[in-house]
């Protein structure tokens, strides 16, 4: 049997009519860009985060980047982040001209660890970026604490886990500001690139409108030294027709990660953990092995695709060698990325795939 990493076939075929017909809708208008469709979808993503604004743009790196230039974090200014995460959520701190710091994830949940943010703020520090990993939230209540006591912005970077929620409130409410990416394997995905940044504070939102616009907040009156970066009316009209989908198809991606935790027994596997204040939303099931390179090639030969998130941690990477890094010098994030093993979940996966992917897993010795 043949069980690929992700395919879109299934929800494509179920959806062919929509996405179709949103297609000719866009094109029979003639507008393209910041049109009736940008602001239908804006509108219906806000309120299904639970924030009053939404601002499209056209992608999630520059989701984050906008948030953090609205709010005015920039040169000699630092942001922590978590040493886990895709190399996106440092990249938007340098971007917008601060400096990043790297903070160690829990390895149990692979998210950025509480107890451990304290120790890296300084008089420089202006905001933490919590990465929802996975799909699944951060522990959001003590990040908040610090951020309150010590005056610091939370930006959350919800890039993969749109939906998921802790302690029964959507992730994206919590910070100031929250970055999502639309990219088409997300589990809301465009078909290409796409983003947004959800807030709370309309002068915030306003801004990170006119960065995204060159810097207007009326045409040809520039008063920022902005960039283009807006969400086009075809990727928001997919996008609408999408959303309407979204917490069943999340819904199903949840069924079959139920069934991978209780079906797979192997011992030489770890398996994710899922914290009592968590509801993930599935966008990559991580199970971890010591023997990562063997396991994959195993079910590689099983006709069983795989992926790994991510094998070179963002301290080892040669565009932030200038931060004089050294292998050692964030072990967990290096142990994560050693192991760590993707294993298929899509939307669409039958229970014979699933069946089939659990059996192999279970017979690597």
């Amino acid at each position: 049997m043949e069980v690929p990493f992700v395919t879109f076939r299934p929800m494509e075929k179920e959806l062919d009519k929509e996405i179709r017909a949103a297609f000719e809708t866009v094109y029979s208008n003639s507008w393209y860009i910041e049109g009736e469709e940008d602001g239908k979808f804006e509108k219906a993503f806000a309120e299904y985060i639970g924030m009053d604004y939404c601002v499209g743009c056209g992608n999630g790196l520059d989701a984050l980047v906008l948030a953090l230039k609205a709010l005015g974090i920039g040169a000699g200014d630092e942001v922590i982040v978590p040493s886990n995460t895709y190399i996106a959520t440092a990249l938007a701190v340098t971007y917008a001209g601060a400096d990043v710091v790297f903070v160690e994830p829990d390895i149990k949940t692979y998210n950025i660890d509480p107890a451990l943010i304290e120790a890296s703020i300084t008089g420089k520090t202006k905001a933490i970026m919590p990465v929802h990993l996975y799909g699944q939230a951060c522990d959001m209540d003590p990040i908040m604490k610090i951020a309150g006591e010590h005056n610091l912005y939370v930006i959350e970077d919800c890039a993969q886990a749109h939906g998921a929620t802790y302690k029964g409130r959507k992730i994206g409410t919590f910070g100031i500001a929250a970055g999502f990416s639309f990219y088409p394997g997300k589990n809301l995905g465009a078909l290409g690139d796409a983003g947004a940044t959800v807030t709370g504070d309309k002068q915030i939102a306003d801004k990170i409108r006119a960065y995204g616009n060159y810097g207007c907040d009326y045409k040809y009156h520039h008063i920022y030294k902005g960039n283009n970066s807006r969400l086009d009316e075809f990727q928001a009209a997919f996008l609408s027709a999408k959303l309407k989908h979204l917490d069943r198809m999340n819904t199903a991606r949840k069924a079959i990660a139920r069934k991978y935790l209780e079906g797979i027994k192997n011992p030489l596997i770890t398996l994710p953990f899922v914290p009592d204040y968590a509801d993930p939303v599935w966008h990559i099931f991580a199970i971890r092995c010591d023997r990562k390179d063997e396991l994959q090639k195993f079910l590689r030969d099983a006709g069983i695709g795989t992926n790994n998130h991510y094998p070179i941690p963002m301290h080892l990477q040669e565009c932030y060698k200038d931060l004089g890094f050294k292998e050692g010098d964030f072990p967990v994030a290096e142990l994560i990325s050693r192991t760590e093993i993707s294993i298929p979940m899509y939307y669409g996966m039958t229970d014979e795939q699933i069946d089939y992917v659990i059996n192999k897993i279970n017979e690597f010795t």
